[in-house]
């Protein structure tokens, strides 16, 4: 008995087969198809699993003699994911299934397993975004998955999720801070958009400035918190047209009345940077670090950045960045000021900051590189007079100026000496005044975490685009993008705190490489384990899960793979 493979129709096919003689010719019999090569992924474990197969096709028995096997007594191979017991086990130590349920029976209307099936599209989320189409389709590729899931619950879990959000949002925040000593002392806030392949407006999906640069879509905001280590704290949605600047009433009112946390810190980029947003943050008994539009600073402020008194270099130890990032040279000046904030009824609010001022020989590269292709695109426009006037006022349009009672532009050099100025410069501001600059720094340095959450839900998580067109079942779809992003980072938290560092796409391809191939022979279903990731053995040691032997039964799988109910 071996394995052989065959090709048909375009495809390679592996077969378990035995040989035999019959009248002194030797001819094959198939045992077993275990399916196609690309989808099986030239598993090696297969044959050295022919002994252990062999056993069960040629044992036999004081009784029954040998077990004779023909083509039809052995059913395909069907491969099917065990591997998601990993965020099965997160689920349920954040007790998610517990929460669910007990919605349930508080909702007697509610006659499905709503619990299996928001775990199903979360699961199928992180492992392979699909539609909830596809989700359905696809849903017997999970062991234990079995047909009692029907499309129309799929539909009726994101209704359901969009209503619970809030409560569900609390729960999880109150749960992570218990079992994984979530500490929110600190949190990272950012805006992003998520667009629709659609043109049609509601009071939900609208037309905006699209980061994704999706310029004829529909959208809609998401504004985000995550903690020092990158798990999501909470999220809010806005509709599509909603400035960044504008988002920052609902968070903290998120902060200061659902969770109850009256000292924090929200660092975050020169985007939300507005005197309105500074005002509110200061009056909700929170402090800020944020990125500072220096350009836009006094002269008086300008003068003390550009005079070279006063600057001082950080000693490594004390800090965590990197010279490849920032070069040899980095320098910085603490400047001690009073932001003054007028509001519209002619009442003046100062807040005392420190704006820390920092000077990198490498980023004075990058400005200086980015200010000459700027000035080369503003050049290539004057050779086409008849672009400028479409151009926006961004990009090489801002290096050029229109002549005065002229339709002629020519190059703004002042413009360009003015801009060269700032090379290298950046500027931080602060009302914490407390706290040293290297810990402002290092603060600000972590706002990579969200730009790295967004990465991750749009790309491995693609939340993007988003093919739902009712606000409930949109609402009930980020929902379930939360919970699997919540898993995701629970687990990469999880294996960080083991030394083990993985990637979002690592992991995933780990889980996804965790496999069975189901087999029925003479009636009885068998289950042989694919080959997994290295990383996937990782990932079960750190969760305490024991990996399955190579060949099962199928009762044995069921075992392995037990849902509380």
């Amino acid at each position: 008995m071996f394995l052989k493979i065959t090709k048909a129709g375009g495809y390679e096919y592996a077969k378990i087969v035995h040989n035999y003689r019959e009248n002194g010719k030797i001819k094959q019999k198939v045992l077993l198809n275990l399916g196609r090569i690309d989808e099986l992924k030239n598993d090696p474990s297969f044959i050295n699993l022919v002994d252990k197969l062999q056993k069960i096709f040629l044992s036999s028995s004081e009784e029954t003699g040998p077990i004779k096997l023909f083509p039809e007594d052995v059913s395909e191979g069907i491969i099917k994911n065990w591997g998601y017991i990993v965020y099965r086990k997160l689920w349920e130590e954040l007790e998610i299934d517990k929460f669910l349920k007990q919605y349930i029976s508080q909702n007697s209307r509610i006659k499905f397993d709503i619990d299996k099936v928001t775990f199903l599209m979360t699961v199928q989320r992180l492992i392979q975004p699909v539609s909830k189409l596809q989700t359905y389709y696809r849903k017997n590729r999970y062991f234990r998955f079995e047909e009692d899931i029907d499309l129309n619950q799929l539909y009726r879990g994101l209704d359901i999720l969009a209503q619970i959000k809030e409560d569900l949002e609390l729960y999880l925040y109150h749960k992570n801070r218990d079992l994984f000593n979530m500490v929110v002392d600190v949190v990272f806030y950012d805006v992003t958009t998520f667009y629709f392949e659609s043109i049609k407006q509601d009071n939900l999906r609208d037309f905006g400035f699209s980061k994704d640069n999706k310029v004829n879509e529909v959208q809609v905001v998401m504004g985000m918190l995550v903690d020092k280590e990158g798990r999501p704290v909470g999220y809010e949605l806005f509709p599509g047209d909603t400035v960044d600047s504008k988002t920052m009433i609902e968070i903290l009112r998120k902060l200061k009345d659902k969770f109850c946390i009256d000292q924090v810190i929200i660092v975050a980029d020169k985007g939300l940077n507005s005197k309105l947003n500074l005002k509110l943050i200061k009056e909700a008994g929170y402090d800020y670090i944020v990125a500072s539009r220096l350009k836009n600073m006094s002269k008086e402020i300008l003068d003390r950045v550009f005079d070279e008194e006063g600057y001082q270099v950080l000693e490594e130890k004390k800090w965590r960045f990197d010279r490849e990032i920032f070069g040899e040279e980095f320098r910085f000046k603490v400047i001690e000021r009073e932001n003054i904030i007028k509001t519209g009824e002619g009442e003046i609010f100062k807040i005392p900051e420190n704006l820390i001022i920092t000077y990198s020989s490498k980023r004075a590269k990058k400005d200086k590189e980015d200010r000459q292709r700027l000035v080369e695109k503003a050049k290539e426009l004057l050779e086409k007079p008849g672009n400028v006037r479409a151009a926006e006022k961004r990009g090489g349009r801002k290096y050029l100026r229109r002549i005065s009672e002229s339709e002629e532009y020519v190059l703004d050099e002042e413009a360009i000496k003015r801009d060269e100025k700032f090379d290298g410069f950046y500027a931080i501001q602060t009302s914490k005044k407390e706290m040293s600059v290297t810990e402002v720094l290092n603060a600000y340095h972590d706002l990579w975490k969200i730009e790295q959450s967004f990465r991750v839900m749009k790309s491995c998580l693609e939340v993007r685009p988003i093919f739902h067109w009712t606000e409930k079942r949109i609402r009930g779809h980020f929902v379930v993008c939360y919970l699997a992003f919540l898993l995701e980072r629970t687990l990469e938290y999880s294996l960080r705190s083991k030394g083990k560092e993985l990637s979002s796409d690592r992991i995933k391809e780990a889980i996804g490489s965790m496999n069975f191939v189901e087999i029925e022979i003479n009636g009885k279903k068998y289950l042989i384990k694919q080959k997994m990731e290295e990383e996937a053995e990782d990932i079960l040691k750190v969760m305490k899960i024991k990996a399955p032997k190579n060949f099962i039964t199928y009762e044995e799988g069921m075992e392995l793979i037990s849902m509380r109910k």
